[in-house]
């Protein structure tokens, strides 16, 4: 199945899907994961297993070939319990990528170039076909920051965002750098948490204890300060989030 030029599309569909249809206007998300499985051959019949209540509508394997698990418009489950801004449980305004990796519990590793290379041909026919703004292509953990690490802090966002696939934000690394681990007052911590609650990341009143604050940073860490990811709120990371909004 051929989408666009230099794009070709295998199927292999799962029947992990809601009925009825839905419309084009309703897509409004592209939300990016990693498999987490050492095994791609067991990660795409996970996906396609009905027992496994997993699915998605694309499947980027480490050789760059792209499988069409779901069609763009019945709603896939790989969401799961999310939030962006005001949405809820973005599954159903959402397309699905996931892109195969072994993840954080089995020697998370780099993904090849092979993959980085569909995965930008895929966003550029799905941003456009549904005219999903670039602010809208997320990561599993930026919508699910206590449950999910993925697609983690070796994917490229810094690097999609140089051609328009993703946001990103506009200070000079070097100047950053010097603001790495300095201490900030808890009233500038809080100013940060509302920060990301303006960039869209669900900072509801029970995030705001420990363990959740640590695991709500660590996801913005993993996606805007993919250099140290400790969870710990410092000037770098408050930086950052002031130039996001």
């Amino acid at each position: 199945m051929m989408l666009k030029k230099g794009l070709n599309l295998i199927r292999n569909y799962s029947i992990n899907f809601d009925i009825p249809e839905r419309n084009n206007k309703d897509i409004n998300f592209i939300i990016i994961h990693y498999t987490g499985m050492k095994s791609e051959t067991a990660a795409i019949k996970r996906l396609c297993n009905s027992k496994s209540k997993v699915s998605s509508h694309y499947f980027i394997k480490k050789n760059g070939e792209i499988l069409n698990l779901i069609p763009d418009n019945y709603i896939a489950w790989h969401a799961g319990k999310s939030q962006w801004k005001k949405k809820n449980f973005l599954n159903k305004e959402s397309i699905g990528i996931e892109i195969q990796n072994p993840g954080h519990s089995s020697y998370y590793s780099n993904f090849s170039e092979k993959q980085i290379v569909a995965l930008k041909k895929l966003l550029r026919f799905l941003m456009k076909k549904y005219k999903v703004l670039k602010r809208n292509v997320l990561g599993h953990s930026d919508v699910a920051p206590i449950r999910k690490k993925d697609p983690g802090e070796k994917f490229p966002w810094h690097r999609l965002s140089k051609e328009g696939f993703c946001i990103w934000h506009k200070l000079k690394k070097k100047n950053l750098e010097k603001s790495r681990k300095l201490n900030l007052s808890n009233f500038d911590k809080k100013i940060f948490l509302n920060n990301l609650k303006k960039i869209g990341y669900n900072c509801a009143k029970g995030y705001r204890n420990n363990i959740k604050q640590r695991l709500l940073t660590t996801a913005f860490q993993r996606r805007f300060r993919q250099e140290l990811v400790d969870g710990k709120i410092d000037k770098e990371c408050f930086l950052i989030s002031q130039n996001l909004i």
